[in-house]
């Protein structure tokens, strides 16, 4: 019995350890005061020192940046937002925005794979309402259905990043899924990243906030990350709906 027990333990221990990683791992950065660090603020202050890295060092500046958001996504680090700017600032519009997919499909993938080994089963067990209602959407059609809630910023990218390990999402379709959705949100963010300099002889002297960053060209770029966010909608309400009644049908009816 008590080895029963031991290696019932072990057993629990391991399929805990990555989440108690993350956990920890979130607690020590937040410990440290690195939220300090990774900052609009502090990015601006010490851009020029970093584009000069980046430019003399390319290669090793482009896998640092990938290596590094991918761990800001998979411990759910509040700052991408800010490292997406930076990357197009750095790296330019193009190349930082294609790191930055990378990156957060890696850091994505990371935290899905720890969510689904840690709690998937007893999630998925225990469903109802609302969440055997979301399990559905994913049952149905899980490909379509995770590519929505990527395209559409209603909910927040670490719930996005979990939620699917609950409802026997394949690693593949999430992968595929994740990385198609976050590129129109990925690149406007870099390109606002991009123009920051100029943005920043149209702000003057003063403290600066991410609004203040736009230009004209910024706004329109953005007003294209919420064209694709009503698109989303858009296919939320009518792929959906369209796609719920017939799943219904399919179902075998017994008697």
């Amino acid at each position: 019995m008590e080895t029963d027990g031991g290696a019932g333990w072990i057993s629990t221990l391991k399929r805990y350890l990555p989440l108690a990683i993350i956990a920890a791992g979130l607690l020590l950065a937040y410990s440290l005061g690195l939220h300090g660090y990774l900052s609009l603020e502090s990015f601006l202050a010490s851009r020029d020192l970093l584009g000069r890295f980046v430019s003399e060092n390319t290669a090793v500046a482009s896998v640092g940046y990938v290596v590094g958001y991918a761990v800001l996504v998979a411990f759910a680090f509040p700052a991408a937002a800010i490292f997406t700017v930076a990357s197009g600032f750095l790296f330019g519009w193009l190349l930082g925005g294609i790191l930055t997919i990378i990156g957060a499909t890696i850091g994505a993938t990371v935290i899905f794979v720890a969510a689904r080994y840690a709690f998937g089963d007893l999630l998925r067990k225990r469903a109802g309402g609302a969440i055997a209602r979301f399990a559905d959407g994913f049952r149905d059609d899980a490909f379509a259905y995770l590519l929505v809630l990527r395209l559409t910023p209603v909910m927040p990218f670490v719930a996005v990043n979990v939620a699917p390990a609950f409802f026997d999402v394949p690693l593949r379709t999430y992968v595929m899924a994740t990385l198609i959705g976050i590129i129109p949100g990925s690149m406007v963010y870099a390109f606002l990243g991009s123009g920051i300099n100029q943005a920043l002889v149209n702000v003057g002297e003063g403290d600066v906030e991410l609004a203040d960053l736009l230009t004209t060209e910024m706004t329109i770029a953005l007003l294209g990350l919420a064209a694709f966010a009503i698109l989303g909608l858009v296919l939320k309400k009518t792929y959906f709906r369209g796609r719920r009644p017939a799943a219904a049908e399919a179902k075998p009816r017994g008697g």
